[in-house]
């Protein structure tokens, strides 16, 4: 988890056009990852599990560790609404949803859905991120000061 949070700061702080691509599912800290870029694309049967910060193994100081997850749970969270159209609080909700997953809660989103939900931009496929990629390098290009 903290590894991909990382990896999705650099992307989002990167300066340079960037546009992201969800091809079939984008679970866990992909979420992070798909709405780092400028703009996001999915395919349409493309999809998106959103799901609470999750782990197994032992656990010592149950109460700190419980902590440290949430904290690590609502930094994911807030990451993912700065970086797309979706509340925090409706994130949080799809996150916690205990309706969809057999085992587990968290909400399964199609790539209709995702849109529909604020996260991705786009229903498209690599002609279409690519086509979003160059007009952001052409408007990078016509204001020259922000590169």
């Amino acid at each position: 988890m903290e590894a991909g949070l990382a990896i999705a700061e650099m992307i989002a702080s990167l300066g340079k056009p960037t546009v992201s691509l969800v091809l079939g599912g984008s679970h866990s800290i992909g979420g992070p990852l798909a709405v780092s870029a400028d703009y996001s694309f999915i395919v349409p049967t493309g999809t998106m599990v959103v799901h609470p910060v999750r782990s197994n193994g032992t656990f010592i100081g149950v109460t700190q560790s419980l902590r440290n997850m949430e904290r690590t749970q609502d930094r994911i969270a807030r990451f993912i609404a700065a970086h797309s159209k979706i509340t925090e609080k409706r994130l949080v909700d799809l996150m916690l949803n205990p309706t969809q997953l057999v085992k587990d809660v968290g909400t399964l989103l199609e790539g209709e859905e995702a849109v529909r939900e604020g996260i991705i931009d786009e229903v498209g496929g690599i002609h279409q991120a690519f086509k979003k990629l160059y007009e952001l390098i052409d408007e990078k290009r016509e204001k020259p000061s922000e590169m």
